[in-house]
């Protein structure tokens, strides 16, 4: 169905890119405005749209786990990002991996290719005319974050998240290294394993809890997001942290010496061709110079090659339970919405299903039909709920089963409780979808 009312869209990442695709499916025309290349970000290095700035990693794929769920979902409502990352993606074992460059160049062509999408570079300083969806992420900040602040009820606030360096294959040591997936999940060897000693370790541990970072100030300290902590933050709180975290050896057997290793750094790879990897879980705020040395300390990294340095930035998101109602519409104005991290939302594919969302809603209101209400036995309906929920203390939240319904039947074992809730969470989208579109 063709409709005559444009929908202006501004910032195309993840969450922008997704709503207006998902405006474009049904007919509805899109101005959509992305300030880059004509303005940057800390954060950016590119003009490509749906631009991954820290890991080049969509997370797990299967229903055991909740990120593997909300893709489920959102395949049901033809996914742009998803559609773009399988398209290039690399390996990643169990997860969904990308060539962050091939997959900003499949959603850029899309959407400027299409022809109901008028596509404008240039910075927005005020609120467009509704209807809007406003998808600025998390590093939106100056002209237009003082007109959202001026909102009806809107209060906004802050953390800061991290990012994790990448070095170059060729300078990673594979005398030291070794190629091989936990548990001999995906081909086997996607993932590049730095194998350490308990005296390498702890060599390891000391260096990073007495380096130099980059300075935060006080107020600020106490906003950083758990989801994304930076790695010397994590060890900072206790010495065998980070050996049961995202240094945690189990299920993998170092080939050079037949055993498992007492802590394991693990290195991603980040684009098709090979030659780049990241190192896992490793978001830092750290000085460039203390990360070439203290990292240099991991066996294996001792001559590594940085394609990018990890960096800190600020990210910003809204007072979202007392100015958002359904599908992160504004509570004042319906037709004007949210979407993304800013909403608070945290993640990827949680970013680009807002933007779904926030769209999918939109478009039914244009057409002058019932907004779809998405179930709460739902990944993309939980997170609705919790941006929406009253709570004294908001917080950013990633996919998870915990803000899903539970079973009304009582399910022994996680692994089997997980499935049966993303059984009947897939099911209840489609009896949705089925609803509001028969």
């Amino acid at each position: 169905m063709m409709n005559d009312k444009r929908v202006t869209v501004v910032g195309a990442g993840l969450a922008g890119s997704e709503a207006a695709w998902q405006l474009l499916r049904r007919g509805i025309p899109v101005r959509l405005i992305e300030m880059r290349p004509e303005k940057t970000t800390p954060a950016h290095v590119t003009g490509g749209f749906a631009e991954l700035v820290c890991s080049n990693s969509l997370k797990a794929e299967h229903l055991t786990n909740a990120s593997g769920l909300l893709k489920a979902e959102m395949k049901l409502f033809d996914s742009l990002i998803l559609r773009a990352a399988e398209e290039a993606r690399v390996p990643a074992g169990g997860a969904l991996a990308v060539d962050r460059e091939r997959f900003s160049q499949i959603v850029t062509e899309t959407l400027s290719g299409h022809p109901l999408c008028e596509v404008v570079h240039e910075a927005v300083t005020e609120i467009p005319d509704a209807p809007c969806i406003v998808a600025t992420g998390p590093l939106t900040d100056g002209a237009l974050a003082g007109a959202i602040e001026k909102l009806p009820g809107m209060k906004s606030l802050h953390f800061f998240d991290a990012e994790a360096p990448i070095v170059t294959a060729e300078s990673i040591d594979m005398t030291r290294a070794f190629k091989a997936s936990r548990y001999g999940r995906g081909e086997g060897d996607d993932y590049i394993n730095c194998p350490m000693t308990e005296q390498e370790y702890y060599a390891f541990y000391d260096a990073l809890v007495s380096a130099e970072t980059a300075e935060v100030h006080d107020f600020e300290k106490k906003l950083v997001f758990e989801g994304c902590l930076a790695v010397e933050i994590l060890a900072g709180r206790g010495r065998m942290t980070l050996a049961f975290g995202p240094l945690k050896p189990v299920g993998l057997v170092d080939p050079h010496t037949g055993k498992q290793p007492f802590a394991v750094v693990q290195l991603r790879q980040d684009n098709a061709a090979g030659t780049l990897y990241n190192i896992v879980g490793f978001q830092t705020r750290l000085k460039w110079g203390e990360q070439k040395r203290v990292f240099g300390l991991i066996p294996g990294l001792e001559h590594a090659e940085y394609a990018r340095y990890g960096v800190m930035h600020r990210n910003t998101y809204l007072d979202s339970p007392r100015v958002l109602g359904k599908n992160y519409a504004l509570a004042a104005d319906p037709l004007i919405r949210f979407a993304g991290q800013m909403t608070g939302v945290e993640g990827y594919v949680e970013s680009a299903a807002s933007g779904m969302t926030a769209a999918i809603g939109l478009a039914m209101r244009l057409e002058g039909r019932e907004e779809i209400e998405l179930p709460t036995t739902t990944v993309m309906g939980a997170l609705v709920r919790h941006t929406i929920t009253e709570t004294a203390d908001f917080q950013p939240m990633n996919a998870n089963f915990g803000i899903l319904d539970p079973l009304e039947e009582r399910v022994r074992g996680k692994k089997f409780r997980y499935e049966r809730m993303s059984e009947r969470a897939v099911d209840a989208m489609k009896a949705a979808i089925a609803r509001y579109n028969p």
